[in-house]
């Protein structure tokens, strides 16, 4: 570096990745926060600049690269950090510029037995808690359940879905074009080693998952009313990670709820998903890619209930995330990479860590409440509310469009005469059927009546509008 260089870099003043010491004497403290720029993405320490940013600079002798070369060597393990002598051009007096280098290595570093970070322009001691989990954090970077190598090869995979895969992501722009071959993906995609496979080319190709990978499952159901007392349908299915987003799509289109409205006039009901589709699928693509595959027995879970949607997956959220972060804006730290990767070449998934905030937008702007991040029992949920009452579909058998239209009506109204109901239908039925879908749903004790004829009022009962 020249003189120029350093008074540019002096210019700036005291940042995240630059710190000034007057001289060497205070060579502890620089060397403590080069250990914190190690820990971080690198930075610089110059010796002969005051705090305020004053180039004295300062005699460099023997002794002085002597007490340099020791204090490196208090490093644990071995530091990248290099060392620059500038000539301020004007009697003896010298800069010494000591650069630490970021690393990709899965590595936290010590100084003299201690951790250090650096928070703005400020170097301290590591909090317990922050040094083991980067410990964990960067040891999980090396050794993860996902690149464990298995003893298979190729041929246990399903090559089609490999395949599509390539052609979604050349498609997508996300691939290059030349790509051909499931060999050339597997490598393309870092999921096998020479010819063996990795547990991440299982979990999103493979072909048989008993007895070997029981944690490649899905588990749904749709519950009777708001608790897990009475099951409607329930589901178990192994299969890889494209399989289980197909299954999980189709069990949410045959059970969810849908909101819908008659329109005026014309007795045609518009049914919408009650929730965003693509909120759903966000957050169904997220416990795929981020759940921790570790956990034989764990899954992916997906539960409907009368009043909410629940989807859950096995394991913590990763990394010193916790459930404020994802409402707000965040590292995406991906616990498993190559899955996360082979996700975003399909164009499910986006690199930038906006896709919990992407959930939460699209359900307030569909006019519902924020869903609910939860880390539960080891677990990591999110809880989907309506915005109001949603009409059953089958209580002891299926309810018609209309039955369920009425139920609606007088969940926003809170009561109503008949002629008021038969009007919202727009009259376009005989008032004898509509008596009849009253009488029905009053013997399924969805709704009561109170008063006589065409003057009694019709209310919801309280039980059916907490579902």
């Amino acid at each position: 570096m020249t003189v120029v260089e350093i008074e540019e870099l002096i210019r700036g003043g005291e940042s995240a990745r630059l710190e000034f010491k007057a001289s060497t004497g205070q060579l502890r403290r620089g060397a403590e926060t080069l250990c914190a720029f190690l820990n971080a993405d690198g930075g610089q320490v110059v010796f002969g600049v005051t705090p305020t940013g004053d180039v004295v600079g300062q005699r460099v002798s023997d002794n002085t690269l002597r007490d340099v070369a020791a204090a490196l060597q208090r490093f644990d393990p071995p530091a990248p950090v290099s060392m620059e002598r500038v000539s301020l051009g004007r009697s003896d007096h010298e800069l010494l510029v000591l650069t630490a280098s970021p690393t990709d290595a899965p590595r936290v570093f010590t100084y003299d037995g201690r951790p250090y970070q650096r928070v703005g322009t400020t170097t301290s001691v590591m909090p317990q808690e922050r040094y083991q989990g980067l410990l964990l954090e960067r040891a999980h970077a090396r050794q993860r359940w996902e690149n464990a190598v298995t003893d298979e090869e190729s041929g246990a995979l399903d090559s089609e879905e490999v395949l599509r895969t390539v052609r979604i992501g050349v498609a997508a722009g996300r691939l290059p074009e030349s790509l051909v071959g499931v060999d050339e993906a597997l490598d393309r995609f870092g999921l096998r080693i020479g010819t063996k496979l990795t547990n991440a080319a299982i979990v999103l190709f493979g072909k048989t998952f008993l007895p070997n990978y029981p944690q490649c499952q899905l588990r749904m159901a749709r519950f009777r009313g708001p608790t897990k007392s009475e099951f409607l349908d329930q589901r178990q299915v192994h299969g890889h990670a494209f399989q289980l987003l197909d299954e999980a799509i189709h069990f949410l289109s045959r059970h969810l709820p849908v909101a819908g409205r008659i329109q005026p006039g014309i007795f045609e009901r518009v049914d919408e998903p009650l929730f965003p589709t693509e909120a759903l699928r966000e957050a169904l693509v997220n416990a795929f890619c981020h759940r921790d595959y570790s956990l034989a027995g764990g899954a992916v879970s997906l539960a409907i209930y009368d009043d909410r949607l629940e989807i859950w997956s096995d394991g913590t959220l990763p990394f010193g995330l916790t459930v404020s972060d994802l409402k707000r804006n965040h590292l995406s730290r991906p616990r498993n990479p190559l899955i996360s990767e082979v996700f975003y070449k399909r164009g499910l998934v986006e690199r930038w860590g906006r896709g919990t905030q992407k959930i939460v937008e699209l359900c307030v702007q569909a006019g519902h409440p924020e869903p609910e991040f939860v880390e539960q029992a080891g677990a990591v949920g999110v809880l989907f509310y309506p915005s109001g009452y949603i009409a059953p579909h089958r209580v002891e058998h299926d309810l018609t469009a209309r039955q369920r239209e009425i139920l609606l009506f007088l969940s926003r109204t809170g009561s109503a005469k008949f002629g008021q109901i038969w009007d919202h239908l727009g009259r376009s039925i005989g008032e004898r059927t509509l008596r009849d879908d009253l009488l029905h749903l009053k013997r399924l004790g969805l709704v009561t009546s109170a008063g006589r004829g065409r003057g009694a009022l019709w209310n919801l009962v309280s039980s059916s509008a907490g579902q």
